[in-house]
């Protein structure tokens, strides 16, 4: 009893360590000092206002979201696409092509990084929407693979079969049948890609312009030259937009299960 009690007070502790970072800094974000400090002295949401009253934030938030939203989009189409093909195909090697799918999360970003700018800089992608757009679809379409390819696994195949000896095509099949069984992974899988995107640095550092800024670029900037509580609000609206994703995908999850 003694041990178990052990084991779950370190279990515990770590996880608290884990979030401790992230929970400082909510109340460094509203802290009337002109800069970070913990505790925070004194209550003001000016530093949230700063922000939302920035136009040179609210351009780089508006980029990322913009990014992120078609990221999501064609990572989670070909997630999805790329699930299937190796859930229910016979493809010859599919172990190898399934290790190069998820390589993107096992390569370093750093690396990543570096080799996309020198891919991207001749074809002058770096600073726009589309060279964006390719690296964090690339980024995420992994996220997307795992989950979808999850959620097929605990998929009936039997059904499918069902529906195509009724008559359904292949397309039919996968709207009316595989889809709305498999709905939670792929929402799972469009959050973290989501998310890849918008909160990824790595690339974005090397890759951004004067004009196509991120959001993570902007923090890396103003974390050099400005460094203000401004930086505490923006990660406690970004630390929000993710936990309310998240939720709603829990939510999916448990009505699916309904």
């Amino acid at each position: 009893m003694a041990a178990k009690i052990l084991f779950a007070s370190f279990i515990a502790l770590a996880l608290f360590l884990m979030v401790l970072p992230t929970l400082i800094v909510f109340p460094m974000s509203v802290g009337t000092s002109n800069y970070l400090e913990f505790p925070p002295k004194g209550f003001t949401l000016d530093w949230f206002v700063a922000y939302f009253g920035d136009e040179e934030w609210m351009g780089a938030t508006w980029f990322s979201l913009k990014v992120a939203c078609a990221t999501t989009l064609a990572a989670t189409a070909i997630g999805t696409m790329a699930s299937i093909a190796l859930v229910r195909g016979r493809l010859p090697g599919k172990s190898l092509i399934y290790a190069l799918t998820l390589s993107p999360m096992i390569i370093p970003h750093i690396v990543i990084a570096v080799a996309l700018y020198l891919f991207f800089a001749p074809l002058r992608l770096t600073g726009n929407f589309y060279g964006f757009l390719i690296a964090h679809t690339l980024l995420a379409v992994p996220f997307v693979v795992l989950t979808v390819s999850a959620a097929l696994q605990r998929f009936d195949p039997m059904l499918e079969l069902a529906a195509q000896s009724c008559g359904a095509n292949s397309i039919q099949t996968f709207y009316h049948v595989m889809l709305p069984g498999i709905v939670p992974g792929v929402a799972a899988g469009a959050v973290f890609a989501f998310l890849t995107s918008f909160d990824e640095a790595t690339v974005a550092f090397f890759i951004s312009g004067l004009e196509g800024k991120t959001i993570t670029r902007k923090m890396f900037e103003d974390i050099d030259f400005n460094l203000t509580p401004i930086i505490a609000a923006v990660s406690t609206v970004i630390v929000g937009a993710s936990l309310l994703l998240m939720t709603a995908v829990h939510f999916l999850q448990n009505r699916q299960r309904g």
